[in-house]
């Protein structure tokens, strides 16, 4: 049966990649005798009738942008029950790295036409009151405040954004005083950050959680805990090849659910990210916590097709 699928794509993203990528792949596909509808959108109050009207039509819908662009389709995916396909074509492209998919035109379409379709699982997130869909990770602290920076970093090229926003993230940190429960299990950190992931990578390739998962049912959460600016400096090396997960300063739990909360010290908020997208603050110890919980097994468990 010739598949047929619906692209919807972010044309801001990776500095406006996304349509030199989409437009050789949709007509490989057509080529190969496939239908395909492209649609440019970079609203995500479109993404669920966009989803909905493909999914109708018995088309596999394909995210062409970053990480925050497949979160808002992933989501809208899982709830009409469709299947997804992933193109990379952001900054950072973690969770297709996660899925090992490849840059080359060529494979894409292959894996596109004739890939088999599998489960995966996804974040279900509540912070202040909204709850909304996560694909690869959810982090409070240093690495959310070098999300920030990232976005305001245009002007350099795209390979050195990730590496400079977290070198200057961490030479002006502040602990996070925070709560942590993990399937009820309550610790308290004083923390440089804390990440809950479902896939292995964030950071345009750092393996910050090495041995997650994006269909076990699990949360890998890690838990870095505050330490001199110099030492975390140096450290960052390891992340990239998931070495920090052997210093004593790191802590890595697994679970279905887990809550945060907490401050800086001195009270002032922590900024909470999730993919790249800003989630707003985290909620202080005392007032509800932001709560995670593995989607495996409930109707935020799509399939994906490579």
């Amino acid at each position: 049966m010739t598949r047929s699928f619906s692209f919807l794509v972010n044309p801001s993203a990776g500095g406006g990649a996304a349509p030199r990528v989409v437009v050789p792949l949709a007509r490989a596909l057509r080529e190969a005798g496939a239908s395909v509808e492209v649609t440019y959108t970079t609203s995500a109050a479109e993404t669920p009738a966009l989803v909905a009207s493909a999914v109708g039509a018995d088309a596999v819908v394909v995210s062409v942008g970053g990480d925050g662009m497949l979160s808002s389709v992933a989501g809208a995916v899982s709830a009409a029950d469709g299947v997804l396909a992933v193109v990379p074509a952001g900054r950072g492209n973690d969770f297709a790295r996660m899925l090992e998919v490849p840059h080359d035109t060529a494979a894409q379409a292959r894996l596109l036409l004739a890939g088999e379709e599998r489960r995966i699982d996804l974040l279900r997130v509540t912070v202040g009151g909204a709850t909304s869909v996560v694909a690869g990770s959810v982090y409070a602290g240093v690495d959310a405040r070098a999300a920030e920076i990232v976005d305001r970093s245009h002007w350099l090229p795209g390979r050195l954004q990730y590496p400079v926003a977290a070198v200057r993230a961490l030479a002006t940190y502040r602990p996070v005083d925070c709560v942590l429960e993990v399937d009820g299990a309550r610790s308290t950190h004083q923390a440089a950050t804390v990440v809950v992931a479902n896939s292995r990578y964030y950071g345009k390739g750092m393996a910050i959680a090495p041995t997650a998962s994006v269909s076990d049912g699990l949360l890998d959460v890690v838990v870095i805990e505050a330490a001199g600016r110099l030492d975390l400096i140096r450290s960052l090396p390891k992340v990239y090849d998931g070495g920090h997960v052997a210093l004593d300063e790191v802590t890595v739990l697994t679970g279905r659910r887990v809550t945060l909360s907490g401050t800086y010290a001195g009270g002032a908020a922590v900024p909470v990210g999730a993919d790249g997208e800003a989630l707003g603050p985290l909620p202080a110890t005392g007032a509800d916590p932001m709560a995670v919980e593995s989607a495996a097994g409930s109707p935020a468990h799509p399939r994906l097709s490579p």
